[in-house]
């Protein structure tokens, strides 16, 4: 397997870098132009390529202009084997400031490939293609299917790439496998609700704020008792290793006109982190319940919290674990490590295979940390040897669930 993958390993860094050049930024959520190219360029590697385009109301409904995932299935033997899913998504954030590298130059330097997307998660893309390549050398030896579902809306919250895919029917994969880095593998992770809270009041002049209603004056104590919140969901800890405690942030506060008027309206956005042991329409409820109770009902304004998103977060299947143990021995021969089940503080689209009842782990290329890859950051950056290692460890696992 090693042989094989080191063999197209200049070809394979070539691929990457083809997806990297190509802007896929969510938002906007313009993504059907980087899908097309990516099809083309895994056409040219002997696959075939389905392209499902997400209907444009469910599109604009989750804030995107264009989505269309991909899927390549490959069958070995009969087929009677387990379908074991690999998912990685293209849609980026954007760049933002502060790089020292063209974000879309995908440009190698001591042994990194920078641009936005390179470690999450077109280097996946990269990872499991090729894995999927190498596999084929062993094709009279293996029982059962390889899907890979190459998706467009991870930043948006999955909806319509995972969730999309799997509520059509257009896969019924038996365990996932999606985007993560190479030195543990991912059971289990936060999920996240995404929350406007809308004060609405009365314009009035500054000279006679009481002639009016004031939003802000309103929002205040919200604000206040937010932050409170912040403090006291530090005194409760997750029993999943790497995930540590529930967050709340204020990530977004707009509202009023001008200095001299008195605000009628002002609008908070906050993000809930929630841990595994969390339900998040129960803690919507709650957070719903803590700000209604601290605007008076004849202060003169209204108080509306509107959901954005939940996701859910991912949970460990018993199934999972069969996973795990697929990637730890060749982790160990390849990088040297006792591969680790372990938790990760943030949310991703493998909640959605967890939700419809398929074990799922994140294992793919990356280093140790989302902070050394500089992921969502400047210079964002894959290390090359960790994308040939994780495309090595993929392949010798589907070896081994696929027998």
């Amino acid at each position: 397997m090693k042989a094989a993958i080191e063999n197209r390993f200049a070809e394979q860094v070539d691929f990457l870098r083809e997806l990297v050049k190509v802007p896929s930024d969510n938002p906007p959520g313009d993504t059907e132009h980087h899908a097309l190219r990516t099809a083309e360029l895994l056409e040219g590697l002997g696959f075939t390529v389905e392209k499902h385009p997400v209907p444009e109301p469910f599109v604009r409904q989750n804030g995107m202009v264009s989505v269309t995932n991909l899927i390549i299935r490959e069958t070995f033997g009969d087929g009677f084997g387990p379908v074991i899913a690999l998912n990685a998504h293209g849609d980026v954030v954007p760049p933002g400031e502060g790089w020292t590298k063209d974000p879309y130059g995908a440009e190698i330097d001591d042994g990194a490939l920078y641009g936005r997307g390179a470690a999450v998660s077109k280097g996946d893309f990269a990872t499991y293609a090729f894995a999927l390549l190498a596999l084929r050398e062993y094709a009279d030896e293996l029982e059962g299917s390889v899907e890979l579902h190459l998706t467009y809306d991870e930043e948006a919250g999955g909806f319509v790439g995972p969730k999309w895919l799997l509520e059509q029917e257009l896969t019924k994969p038996d365990y996932a496998i999606s985007a993560g880095f190479s030195y543990a593998a991912t059971t289990a992770h936060n999920g996240c609700l995404h929350m406007e809270v809308i004060f609405r009041g009365r314009q009035a002049h500054a000279a006679m704020p009481e002639s009016g209603a004031d939003a802000l004056q309103a929002a205040t104590p919200v604000l206040t008792a937010l932050y409170a919140e912040r403090e006291r969901l530090k005194s409760i800890q997750s029993e999943q290793d790497g995930i540590g405690s529930p967050q709340i942030t204020v990530g977004l506060i707009s509202g009023g006109i001008n200095t001299n008027v008195v605000p009628e309206r002002v609008s908070l956005r906050v993000d809930r982190r929630l841990i595994p042991e969390e339900n998040g329409e129960q803690v919507e409820e709650q957070l719903i319940e803590l700000i209604e109770a601290l605007v008076p009902e004849d202060c003169g304004v209204e108080v509306e919290c509107r959901r954005i998103m939940i996701a859910e977060p991912l949970r460990e299947l018993p199934g999972a674990k069969k996973l795990v143990e697929a990637l730890k021995w060749p982790a160990k021969e390849v990088l040297g490590i006792e591969l680790k089940s372990t938790g990760a503080p943030l949310y991703t689209d493998a909640r959605h295979y967890a939700e419809a009842g398929i074990p799922t782990v994140l294992y793919g290329a990356g280093p140790r940390s989302i902070l050394e890859a500089n992921a969502h950051g400047a210079d964002e950056h894959l290390q090359l040897s960790d994308l040939k290692a994780a495309t090595i460890i993929v392949a010798d696992a589907l070896k081994t669930l696929l027998r």
